[in-house]
């Protein structure tokens, strides 16, 4: 009969059930302390952010082999499992298999590392308890978008990473060719006969899909080539874009708002041991913030409104709040943190600084865009009520010189059927970052592409 491998995470499910008993675990040394005759081993498996004390003396098989394992080794361990000191369950070691040996220069010694020593060895960094945590908190609400969505009839669409179009007009693309690089170039002789970039977004591609299906979501890989070093942009990133049909401004603000909370829900309900460990990481209020969110009431304010709130500020800003431009970091921070205590959905945003599909207001200055701003992050989310009317969005593409031939696909939406839709956006990274208080984006996806960096 084949011998039952236990993972920490049954372990720590069926604690009493198993004390006393005799278990096998496989898994990894992230620290061994060695004494003359007697030993410790800091075990993990991945499967629980808790590691487990496996504690051999001299009744060990081969005990001279056992006290050679060095630390990142991968073993098999089976002995019988007690109350340690810490009360959680300890292993006394009966055997310890060597199932992958790791050499002395294993990078990962019990000490504090850096965040950027840990970037470098990227390929390695998942074993630490930090990592540890995050990803299993990104595995976790990445699970619970979709669990969101599709609790809710929602069709998840796979949009296309190759594409023609810059849905944002903003540039910043990557080039897709085949082309020899360093010689002339000729879009038309390339691939697909045109150029072609990775896109940016595959908002526009699941309007299409919401027309058909009335509600669609996608979530997938997008890129965007903005030469920036700062401790929230990257050039390969994740992107949560709900579709809605038959949905305005206001009805997506409430889904929104709603669909956030799900999230922050199960995260907190499914990975507190990680947030624990975060949050002493971070030495912030992690839990509580998130748990402030769950109970908070969404304050709701137009652009002019908020640029109003910050000129009234009694405070001086960095940068000065001016009606018709974006607003800033610190501006975020004092709408969320000081002046509404609360997150806030800013609406109604000047037209000339958004892009050229949403929804144009009746007083010919302002979209119905909105942006979701949290305590402690600013900016979470960004939405609109998708331009309907035909003449005013074949208007808006002409200001901009956005080709209506080229995507005559978008703009025969407005002539087949078009209805009122929305729809907003969610960078899956800037998500993790605001649940795990962690702050730089480097540190929330596993291989960060940012300039002059593509290890691994």
């Amino acid at each position: 009969m084949e011998k039952k491998i236990y993972d920490l995470r049954d372990i720590a499910a069926q604690e009493k059930a198993l004390l006393g008993q005799t278990v096998t675990v496989q898994g990894w040394i992230r620290n061994h302390r060695k004494q003359k005759n007697i030993g410790f081993i800091e075990f993990f498996d991945g499967t629980a952010l808790a590691a487990m004390q496996i504690v051999y003396d001299e009744q060990v098989e081969d005990f001279s082999g056992v006290q050679a394992l060095r630390n990142g080794a991968a073993i098999e361990a089976t002995g019988r499992l007690v109350e340690g000191r810490n009360g959680a369950p300890e292993m006394q070691a009966q055997t310890l298999t060597l199932m992958g040996d790791c050499t002395e220069d294993y990078p990962l010694q019990p000490k504090r590392h850096s965040l950027e020593f840990l970037r470098d060895i990227a390929y390695l960094r998942p074993r630490t308890r930090l990592f540890q945590a995050v990803f299993r908190v990104r595995s976790i609400a990445a699970q619970a978008i979709h669990n969101y969505f599709q609790a809710r009839g929602y069709v998840y669409v796979h949009t296309p990473l190759i594409t023609a179009n810059d849905a944002e007009g903003a540039g910043n693309t990557f080039t897709v060719t085949t082309q020899e690089m360093g010689k002339p170039c000729k879009p038309e002789d390339d691939f697909f006969g045109r150029s072609t970039a990775l896109a940016v977004t595959g908002q526009l591609e699941a309007e299409t899909y919401a027309l058909a299906y009335k509600r669609v979501y996608t979530f997938g890989p997008t890129f965007r080539a903005e030469n920036s070093n700062t401790k929230t942009h990257a050039a390969e990133f994740w992107m949560i874009e709900p579709e809605i049909c038959f949905c305005d401004l206001n009805q997506l603000m409430d889904i929104e708002e709603d669909f956030l909370k799900s999230v922050v829900r199960e995260v907190l309900d499914k990975a507190m041991p990680e947030l624990t460990f975060l949050q002493g990481y971070a030495k912030s209020n992690l839990i509580e913030k998130l748990n402030a969110l769950l109970t908070s009431t969404v304050a709701r304010v137009t652009h002019a409104e908020a640029i109003e709130i910050l000129r009234s500020a009694p405070k001086q800003f960095e940068h000065e709040a001016v009606q018709g431009q974006d607003i800033f970091k610190e501006h975020e921070k004092y709408l969320t943190e000081e002046y509404f205590k609360s997150p806030v959905f800013v609406y109604d945003w000047p037209k000339d600084i958004k892009a050229f599909y949403m929804y144009q207001n009746d007083d010919g200055k302002t979209v119905a865009a909105v942006d979701l701003l949290v305590p402690g992050s600013g900016e979470l989310m960004g939405g609109s009520q998708r331009e309907t009317r035909l003449d005013l969005l074949v208007g808006r593409m002409n200001e901009l010189g956005i080709s209506t031939s080229q995507m005559d696909w978008y703009v025969n939406l407005r002539r087949y059927g078009g209805c009122t839709h929305s729809g907003f956006g969610m960078g899956f990274e800037r998500l993790v970052m605001y649940l795990t208080d962690i702050e730089n984006i480097r540190d929330v996806i596993p291989y960060p592409r940012t300039p002059g960096n593509c290890d691994f």
